[in-house]
């Protein structure tokens, strides 16, 4: 069986490491509740003996067995292995503009699963969804929940992070900041898969909704330092376009080696 992931608080991890392994090789006890613990215990079921995973999304993970359960919400794990996993390296963000629908979520998800390290919601000129007040509050909630389910699905011990929606205006920052910056664009002279790529510091990724980017967002990316590329011959909707250039660009940097 393939251990599934749990979340814990941080402190529980670093109080395991802060103890240090016993001399019988183990790294103690760590409590899984609440609605994780739930989760464990009601939903998947676990029982004595069976592998798990508790991680605190920032890179560092607990390997073990669970060794007691308790009601329906809470389990014990008897800690094996400690293993913290060093930020990726170059970090990959794509900015993403509203999909309709429920394609936002797919787009977070499938970015996730795919290995993407941060996601900024983009409030771009052409999108049709827009994300105002309680709205807004809730859809920007529901794709952390996203990502955070998916990067429980497929094993990670560092969760993406999902920023506060930006504007294009408060993107030109952002863009700026970054070691490598691409707009992906139909009409990109240069294809993505031929950039000249940084080993160190961010890699940006934008890209547009299903009407794509207008002339003014171009020029004041542009002005950024953000230039055009396409990724083939095809064009992809918004809500795939994010994870191929992701997939892309980690089998080109090595992080996929």
């Amino acid at each position: 069986m393939t251990a599934p992931v749990f979340i814990v608080d941080p402190e529980q991890l670093r109080r395991a490491r802060d103890v240090g392994a016993t001399p019988a090789g183990g790294w103690g006890k760590i409590a899984l509740s609440g609605a994780e613990g739930r989760h464990a215990v009601s939903v998947r079921r676990l029982a004595v003996g069976e592998p798990i995973v508790l991680t605190d999304g920032e890179g560092t993970g607990a390997y073990g067995e669970v060794v007691s359960v308790e009601g329906k919400d809470r389990l014990e794990v008897a800690v094996s292995e400690l293993r913290t996993e060093p930020a990726p390296r170059p970090r990959i963000t794509v900015v993403q503009a509203l999909p309709k629908g429920d394609r936002g979520e797919l787009a977070v998800e499938t970015m996730t699963e795919t290995g993407v390290d941060a996601i900024v919601p983009w409030a771009a000129s052409r999108c049709i969804t827009q994300w105002r007040g309680e709205r807004g509050a809730k859809a920007l909630a529901k794709w952390r929940s996203t990502a955070r389910e998916a990067a429980k699905q497929s094993r990670r011990l560092r969760f993406p992070e999902v920023t506060e929606m930006m504007t294009t205006r408060q993107l030109a920052g952002l863009l700026g900041g970054a070691a490598f910056t691409a707009v992906l664009h139909e009409e990109g002279s240069a294809p993505l898969a031929d950039a000249a790529l940084p080993s160190e510091g961010d890699i940006l990724l934008v890209v547009g909704p299903e009407g794509g980017v207008s002339p003014d967002e171009l020029t004041a990316f542009a002005a950024a330092g953000a230039k055009p590329y396409r990724l083939g011959a095809t064009v992809l909707r918004t809500s795939t376009a994010g994870v191929a250039a992701t997939a892309l660009l980690l089998g080109r940097t090595g992080r996929w080696s």
